[in-house]
């Protein structure tokens, strides 16, 4: 695992966005895994910008995303689909019908995730999946349990996922309380994992996912065993972790 320090969360989310940029630049027609959430915003932006400048090309690039609310459709504000096209597809010349989610409309969830499952398989894996980290240690919306999932399933979300997803939502009986997620096998089956954290509120997950015991309770633990982990975290998230 390498662990690459930021100054702060603008320069977390560039050394990220360099690391993406790479891939996309080494290999045009790449599999990227992508990841929603407040702290990979600032990546896309950088991603986007460069775009823009003319630096990137996105157009063979297929994405397959972590996960997907459980009933919410792709027009709603807070579906994940709604999140992807308004901070990257609709930014980035990538042909959308490359681009996948789980179906949060499937209301059956052994079809949608055995779908979801044929997709990921259809497009060779994935090359590079850009994670986030939960404040308990999840990773997509594989929450602590007592083992790893392997495939994409549809998981009962945590009350205090729940609660922290309470701030998008007009209420609270609005907030999802399913989704459906990639499982871990999938995510350790890519080639490199890049994980993006930023806050000094992250900084006790920080310590105990990277450098605690391997468990299902902290399922982002599970990442120690992959060959190809690169962690950029920004001062603040590390500030537990001696260097």
């Amino acid at each position: 695992m390498r662990i690459i320090k930021a100054k702060d969360y603008k320069d977390m989310s560039r050394k990220a966005a360099n690391i993406i940029s790479a891939q996309v630049i080494v290999k045009p027609n790449c599999v990227l895994g992508l990841a929603t959430g407040s702290t990979p915003i600032g990546t896309y932006e950088q991603l986007v910008e460069w775009y823009q400048k003319g630096d990137l090309d996105f157009s063979k690039v297929t994405s397959v995303n972590l996960d997907e609310y459980k009933g919410l459709t792709k027009d709603n504000d807070q579906s994940y689909y709604y999140f992807m096209n308004d901070h990257l597809f609709s930014k980035v010349n990538i042909n959308k019908d490359n681009t996948h989610l789980p179906d949060g409309t499937e209301p059956d969830s052994d079809k949608a995730c055995a779908d979801y499952n044929k997709v990921i398989e259809s497009v060779g894996g994935i090359d590079l999946q850009l994670l986030g980290l939960g404040h308990n240690g999840h990773i997509g919306f594989n929450e602590p349990a007592d083992e790893f999932i392997p495939e994409t399933h549809c998981v009962d979300l945590t009350p205090s996922t729940i609660e922290a997803n309470k701030r998008f939502f007009a209420s609270y009986d609005d907030v999802p309380k399913q989704a459906y997620t990639m499982g871990i096998k999938t995510i350790m089956l890519a080639k490199s994992v890049l994980v993006v954290v930023s806050g000094e509120d992250k900084a006790a997950i920080v310590r105990d996912a990277f450098f605690g015991s391997i468990t299902p309770k902290v399922q982002a633990s599970v990442l120690q065993l992959h060959p190809n982990v690169t962690v950029v975290a920004d001062e603040a998230a590390l500030s537990l972790v001696k260097m």
